[in-house]
């Protein structure tokens, strides 16, 4: 239960790994998130007058939400217990609450509960902390990658501050990487190594502002490498390379990542910029995202966005998802570049997305019309008695296929065409016919 108390973690231990080892004893010794650790900011004051309450902290991997509750815990006065959200309960958290009450009363000590991974737990056991948060009986500091704001409770939200914490920086990196070269008591400072100054910007790079896994490849790195006859280990950016292994790519399939970066194609796409639609569709493909769901955000879009200003769009964006459904990767990523490069570059209309938004929004707060008589169907025999079908003229039989009557009881307008690409022929069309009659 108090794995992370400092009267029970020795950072000194080297069979501990080196990313634990290397956690900051103090806010000091924190490495970025300047935005709310900066002096003079609210949460440092807090923290340093120990006087904190309830916390939020949501970020990427490896950004130090871990490491700040570990500060805390040094920096604090009160008892601090800390648990995983994927092995813990209800039960637990019970026994954890009644200790702190009794603490509370007797020793007149609070109590911090940090909870990682705080997305695990589901709305009843969030409702469990509830009372005692808003009570001060305990001191919760929350820790998640994942946007707080769609996996925890607004009841529980609304008792904490809520703070995002940032990937780090490539420099923050490289002096977190350098502090562990140089640390003869936690970090690697008592192995003789030369690092290549190419490796440490390799890693700084490649680990996507996760110092967990700067640190952990870093650490692999030495201990695997053979010293040389002068006993010096040399970290070369083969080494780093081979360390790092695949770049991990932040993107959690039903999550924040996932629909972060569906949004980014999206909006490129729309924005006429097909190299960045391409990375972003890239990045989702490296994820291991499946094919047909960026088929089918493209087939959406070419309907949405390009329109009627051209048709080919959704033609060539319908052919990809049907490729993909039976090719399959790493193929079908071929024609669903093409695809994503054809509509993004493609001219763009939203002409028929507002008049279907417009149709249904009539629907939705007007009088539905009823079907004009004439247009009524008139297959069946008794349509005749009944005046269905009566006075319907045939376009066909109508110089140029048309002739003017009415398709709805009250006039309506939806469709208006743009005078961008082939939809400019289209309104051309639409006004030589609706000035007729």
């Amino acid at each position: 239960m108090d794995l992370f108390s400092p009267q029970k973690l020795n950072t000194q231990d080297k069979n501990l790994p080196l990313a634990v080892r290397m956690r900051p004893a103090n806010l000091n010794e924190l490495t970025g998130q300047e935005h709310i650790l900066g002096k003079g900011k609210l949460l440092r004051r807090a923290i340093e007058a120990d006087r904190l309450s309830s916390l939020i902290l949501f970020g990427p991997p490896g950004c130090g939400k871990t490491s700040l509750a570990w500060c805390i815990a040094n920096i604090t006065q009160a008892n601090y217990v800390a648990i995983n959200a994927t092995t813990s309960n209800v039960e637990e958290l019970r026994k954890i609450i009644a200790a702190s009450k009794l603490r509370s009363t007797g020793q007149k000590q609070k109590t911090i509960l940090f909870i990682d991974e705080i997305h695990r737990f589901n709305k009843a056991q969030q409702d469990v902390l509830l009372p005692d948060v808003e009570e001060g009986a305990i001191v919760l500091i929350g820790a998640t990658v994942h946007n707080p704001y769609f996996s925890l409770t607004s009841a529980l939200l609304s008792r904490s501050i809520v703070c995002e914490l940032k990937a780090l920086q490539i420099t923050d990196l490289l002096s977190i990487i350098n502090n562990a070269l140089k640390d003869k008591d936690r970090g690697l400072g008592s192995f003789k190594i030369k690092a290549d100054k190419k490796a440490l910007n390799f890693l700084a790079k490649s680990c996507e502002g996760d110092a967990r896994r700067a640190l952990a490849a870093l650490e692999l790195g030495v201990l695997t490498t053979a010293a040389g006859k002068d006993g010096q280990i040399n970290f070369s950016l083969e080494i780093a390379q081979e360390s790092i292994q695949k770049k991990a790519v932040v993107y959690d399939r039903d999550e924040d990542g996932h629909y972060d970066t569906a949004s980014a194609f999206i909006k490129s796409m729309r924005g006429t910029d097909p190299d960045a639609a391409i990375y972003w569709m890239a990045k989702m493909l490296y994820a291991g995202e499946d094919p047909r769901f960026i088929a089918r955000r493209v087939c959406i879009l070419a309907a949405e966005d390009v329109g009627n200003a051209d048709p080919l769009s959704l033609v060539l964006a319908n052919a990809a998802l049907q490729i993909s459904e039976f090719v399959g990767m790493p193929e079908a990523r071929i024609p669903l570049a093409q695809a994503v490069i054809y509509v993004s570059c493609a001219p763009k209309s939203n002409a028929s997305y507002l008049a279907i938004e417009k149709a249904s929004q009539d629907i939705k707060e007007n009088k539905v019309q009823e079907v004009p008589d004439h247009l009524k169907d008139a297959s069946y025999s008794g349509a005749e008695k009944l005046g269905h079908g009566l006075g319907y003229k045939y376009a066909h039989d109508y110089p140029d296929h048309f002739v003017k009557q009415k398709y709805t009881r009250k006039k309506v307008r939806y469709y208006e065409p743009t005078d961008i690409g082939h939809e400019a022929k289209i309104k051309e069309r639409l006004e030589k016919i609706r000035g007729k009659g």
